[in-house]
């Protein structure tokens, strides 16, 4: 295994008393890497559900070898509609004993890109000391996103695209038609990206997979300057615990389609139903974020199989207290 770290400043606002140790942020990796190389069978195959299924079930394994009294609060659905971790759902080799800990994973980011054989689908978790994270309803997400470095209130939910996008220009010194956005293409973003364009600045199409999308706003070699649009709530959270890690803002604003949806939020002790969530909102204290490829895409290489069993992974894991981020490259063989 080849481990790769960069280490930004640790963040002042999370406190160095933690049930998370360093041993952990490390197994973390393994329960993402479980997931993907099960995942990764199904690629191409045109299944969703085979390939979530396959996913799922090896994260849950994973878990069991870990000594956490885990949580799940954010995961595959509430437990009438998931038969595997479901929200709710205890998880660890410790429950009653270790460390309590909540957990928001999607075991499969991007099925659909799975199953077409298409970029930047991830297995991918986060985790947190009891309580810090947001136990988010599965509804849609209006969100937006930058990375590191500007100074805060830079964005704001409550402005339209074309204010946000001049005033993160003007932080960073460059016209509105010189910054990147990324935006998930959907038909609903249609209007948002006629006044982007409007406006003259870059606009980066993804299919699918908006935890990538909002990640690549903390990575400069991506050129994707702010993340806007709307997505899964389950999916900004675990975004806003990467970017807890290593800097940026969120901004997210729950979209509710009826009111079973408001009635699920109200469940989760969610009562202001307009509220726009900030960083701090949806994960605080200390946190690990963990991601490993199952296809590549521009985060993480995708896992790949060669003669004789073996096979290669690539990961990323963060930690807030530290401020650390680790690139892990796995070699793994199958008996």
């Amino acid at each position: 295994m080849n481990d790769t770290k960069k280490a930004a400043p640790a963040n002042p606002r999370v406190s160095k008393s933690s049930v998370l140790d360093r041993a952990l942020v490390l197994e973390m990796v393994r329960v993402t890497e479980a997931a993907a190389i099960a995942a990764s069978k199904l690629i191409g195959r045109g299944d969703e559900k085979a390939a979530d299924a396959a996913a799922v079930e090896a994260m849950r394994h994973a878990f069991d070898e870990l000594e956490i009294d885990g949580t799940v609060v954010i995961g595959e659905g509430e437990r009438d509609e998931a038969p595997m971790l479901y929200i709710g759902e205890k998880v660890g080799g410790a429950i009653g004993r270790g460390p309590k800990i909540d957990i928001a994973l999607d075991p499969l980011e991007g099925t659909t890109i799975t199953a077409k054989a298409g970029p930047n689908s991830l297995a991918v978790l986060a985790a947190a000391e009891e309580g810090c994270l947001l136990n988010a309803p599965d509804t849609y997400m209006d969100k937006i996103a930058v990375g590191p470095g500007y100074p805060e209130g830079v964005i704001d939910l409550a402005k339209s695209p074309s204010d946000n996008v001049r005033s993160v220009a003007a932080a960073k010194g460059v016209l509105p038609a010189q910054i990147v956005v990324c935006v998930l293409d959907r038909p609903r973003h249609a209007a948002m990206i006629a006044e982007l364009r409007e406006l003259g600045c870059g606009i980066y199409l993804i299919p699918d997979g908006d935890v990538a999308g909002v990640i690549a706003v903390t990575d400069e070699d991506t050129t994707i300057d702010m993340y806007m649009g709307q997505g899964g709530a389950p999916e900004g959270v675990l975004a806003a615990a990467a970017l807890r890690c290593v800097g940026g803002q969120f901004n997210g604003r729950l979209v509710f389609r009826n009111d079973d949806e408001k009635a699920r939020a109200r469940k989760w002790g969610i009562t202001d139903l307009d509220r726009i969530y900030k960083l701090d909102d949806l994960a605080k204290g200390d946190c690990i974020f963990a991601a490993t490829g199952v296809t590549s895409g521009s985060l993480l290489e995708g896992v790949k199989r060669y003669r004789g069993g073996r096979m290669t992974t690539e990961s990323v894991v963060m930690r807030a207290s530290s401020g650390t981020v680790r690139w892990i490259k796995g070699e793994h063989r199958l008996d």
